[in-house]
């Protein structure tokens, strides 16, 4: 039974193009995961439930239209014809290309806000390229949202940095500063294509927590480690695993 809902909305013009909403991440495992194998012969993440309740989590936003990007290229080309479009170079600068879905500017952040950040390094010590999301997100009363770059599914060029947002009372879009993965790509001249996978949404409910510690009987964690060696296969699936439900 599903009881609690995370609404997705955005200026109606948008919506009626009907192009690449946000969908629930189970909608999103990747091609090579459906491949593998699981048996007694070959043991694989297939089989791992904390790997697929990780990339299955929550929901998924994509690229509202093509956002091409010029990352430590020395010389601009004057290729035309995108919506969201970032040059940075040496002295970081914005040029627009087109209209941006739902704004009509560019956002970046500076190297200062991340000061020591071994993020600004990989970045190449440019300033940060930002996605400007067309989705309001909203929550019930008492849940935010963690935002993350795609678990174990994330494109190898750009990272997003998280955050968590109060999506019950923050009733705007959130965008989403990236990083340029400068540790592959020093320079990086590329479109990341309308529709890509960007972020992970996983809803969540606000609580304090407590942290405690304590010693536990040896027979104690013998006993666990036991049930989880009494099946071959899917012993903690069978065992302790909890089904969850996003839709």
């Amino acid at each position: 039974m599903f009881r609690k809902t995370i609404e997705f909305s955005t200026q109606e013009d948008y919506y009626h193009l009907k192009e690449d909403f946000p969908v629930p991440s189970i909608v999103n495992i990747p091609e090579w995961f459906k491949k593998l194998d699981h048996s007694m012969e070959n043991k694989t993440v297939k089989g791992c439930m904390p790997f697929l309740d990780a990339i299955s989590a929550g929901y998924i936003l994509k690229m509202p239209q093509d956002f091409a990007i010029k990352h430590n290229v020395e010389n601009d080309s004057e290729e035309k014809g995108y919506g969201q479009y970032a040059s940075l170079k040496t002295c970081p600068h914005l040029d627009k290309i087109g209209l941006n879905v739902n704004y009509d500017y560019l956002e970046v952040h500076n190297t200062g806000q991340l000061k020591n950040s071994p993020l600004v390094e990989k970045n190449k010590n440019l300033a940060f390229h930002k996605i400007l999301n067309p989705w309001t997100i909203k929550t019930p009363p008492g849940y935010s949202c963690l935002f993350t770059p795609i678990f174990n599914n994330q494109d190898d060029r750009f990272s997003p940095i998280a955050g968590i947002v109060d999506t019950d009372s923050f009733s705007t879009e959130i965008n989403f500063p990236i990083v340029i993965n400068g540790d592959k790509y020093p320079v990086l001249d590329t479109v990341i294509k309308k529709g890509t996978p960007y972020v992970q949404v996983i809803p969540f409910k606000r609580e304090n927590w407590e942290m405690i510690t304590k010693p536990v009987s040896t027979e104690k964690v013998f006993s666990n480690k036991i049930k989880l060696h009494l099946k071959l296969l899917h012993s903690y699936k069978n065992i302790f695993w909890k089904k969850k439900k996003w839709k």
